[in-house]
């Protein structure tokens, strides 16, 4: 009986990353602050038109870091060939400050970002990568 509990926690605990803590419809709202850079679009189904500085966070949950279509920086890139996929606590603190992250990440003290908009609120974050989950791929299953 306590095999089958702690393997039905164990379980729970995996499937978390499915899910976002924050609040989507409360992300929406709050994306108008990426959307100068970032775009989300699937396909021809634009759902967030932006700009194209920053890459298409469609599909952000669960991607490799800096593996998309895009000319990310060689830190960032680097990150990503470490193995490192995007999750929520993964998406707040780089999103809270894209260089320290970096830093962190690399090992190096002079790693650099290309992305210099820092969002402080980790709700704010939170509920956009809500919003980014909503969109996602894996959203409908």
């Amino acid at each position: 009986m306590k095999f089958v509990a702690i393997a039905s926690i164990a379980t729970a605990l995996l499937a978390a990353p499915a899910f976002a803590e924050g609040d989507a419809e409360a992300g929406e709202k709050e994306f108008k602050k990426c959307k100068s850079c970032h775009m989300v679009v699937d396909g021809d189904n634009e759902i967030v038109k932006g700009g194209k500085t920053g890459p298409n966070l469609f599909g952000l949950p669960g991607r490799v870091v800096g593996s998309e279509d895009f000319r990310y920086g060689k830190d960032l890139v680097s990150v990503g060939e470490a193995g490192l996929v995007w999750d929520e606590a993964e998406f707040i603190a780089y999103s809270a400050d894209p260089k320290e992250w970096l830093k962190e990440k690399t090992g190096d003290s002079k790693a650099k970002s290309k992305m210099s908009f820092k969002l402080k609120d980790a709700e704010d974050a939170a509920n956009i990568w809500a919003f980014l989950v909503s969109v996602s791929p894996e959203a409908g299953s």
